[in-house]
């Protein structure tokens, strides 16, 4: 998928968040947005994933030559972030199953593989309102990663992670993410911008 941010602008009551963002994002990229926490990198990856709206200007998406509508792109979106809830009251098991109506995984992987790849194959019949923070944050990022896309988002991925969970994140980004376009928002963390070829700061465009 290619992204083209144009005039892309965010402001809430009387302060701007950023700017004038002109940027492309080619297909198959892997980009990481750094910042620190409040200079509006985790609003630029929502605008871009369509669940806020810009306060001026506009993204266009482009899958193959053909323009996806800003109603459609979340079927090509996949996307993991701390602020993004999982459906607690679900078991880990139905809710790999309830996300696998919507996106298969890739490689036709089984979600009893998919639970023995990010270390929750015991963790099946729990619910995830029990799970800890770790636990979640695998989860999500699982589903986002191995999940067939276009584009994949990830916020602070490795926020929540011990050392297993990191190298679990690299592994999932080296199996499952080679020719995807890849939008990365981080603190400037070396861990989390595993894999991008080039960086963007947000406080650029403030």
């Amino acid at each position: 998928m290619e992204i083209k941010l144009q005039s892309l602008s965010k402001r809430f009551n009387k302060e701007w968040i950023f700017k004038e963002v002109n940027l492309t994002f080619k297909s198959g990229s892997k980009i990481g947005i750094i910042g620190s926490n409040g200079s509006g990198k985790s609003t630029l990856i929502k605008l871009i994933s369509a669940a806020e709206l810009p306060s001026k200007g506009g993204i266009t998406y482009t899958v193959k030559n053909a323009i996806i509508e800003d109603d459609d792109i979340y079927h090509y979106i996949s996307y993991a972030a701390p602020y993004i809830d999982l459906i607690e009251e679900f078991t880990c098991k139905e809710l790999v199953q309830f996300h696998l109506n919507f996106k298969p995984f890739q490689e036709n992987l089984s979600s009893t593989s998919f639970l023995e790849l990010i270390y929750l194959q015991d963790a099946e019949n729990k619910y995830v309102k029990n799970f800890s923070s770790g636990m979640k944050q695998r989860l999500k990022l699982g589903l986002a990663i191995c999940s067939e896309s276009d584009l994949l988002l990830l916020d602070e991925p490795c926020s929540n992670l011990d050392a297993r969970g990191i190298k679990l994140y690299h592994t999932l980004l080296n199996q499952f993410n080679k020719n995807r376009t890849t939008i990365i928002g981080s603190n400037e963390q070396t861990d989390e911008l595993h894999s991008t070829e080039k960086t963007i700061r947000i406080t650029d465009y403030k």
